[in-house]
């Protein structure tokens, strides 16, 4: 079984930062992608960003050129650090971690999200 615990969120004003941070734990024996994902009231979970064990990137449209993902392979961690944050950014993120249990068995995990709030 794999854990996903994430942390960081918070309130912060427009045009602020905020660093989100989440840690995956258990019986791992890979990781082949690691995510994050946010929803809005009323709105359909979205990507975020996602990143491959080998450094590959992809972005929301919505993010890119102000949210870096980034991780940590030897401790299981991925970062998102979001600069010139906007009201519409305001959602719950949720970070996700695929990869294998052992040979033939995947996971996929989710950690169970963490408020960001951008306002005045």
């Amino acid at each position: 079984q794999v854990q996903v615990v994430e942390s960081g969120g918070g309130l912060v004003q427009p045009g602020g930062s905020l660093r989100l941070s989440c840690a995956a734990s258990g019986s791992i024996f890979s990781i082949y992608i690691m995510g994050w994902y946010r929803q809005a009231p009323g709105k359909q979970r979205e990507l975020v960003a996602t990143i491959t064990r080998g450094g590959s990137t992809n972005y929301g449209d919505s993010v890119k050129g102000r949210f870096t993902i980034s991780t940590d392979n030897a401790k299981n961690t991925v970062y998102l650090q979001m600069n010139s944050l906007k009201p519409e950014d305001t959602a719950v993120y949720y970070c996700n971690f695929r990869g294998l249990v052992r040979l033939g068995t995947p996971f996929d995990s989710w950690g169970q999200g963490t408020q960001v709030i951008v306002s005045l």
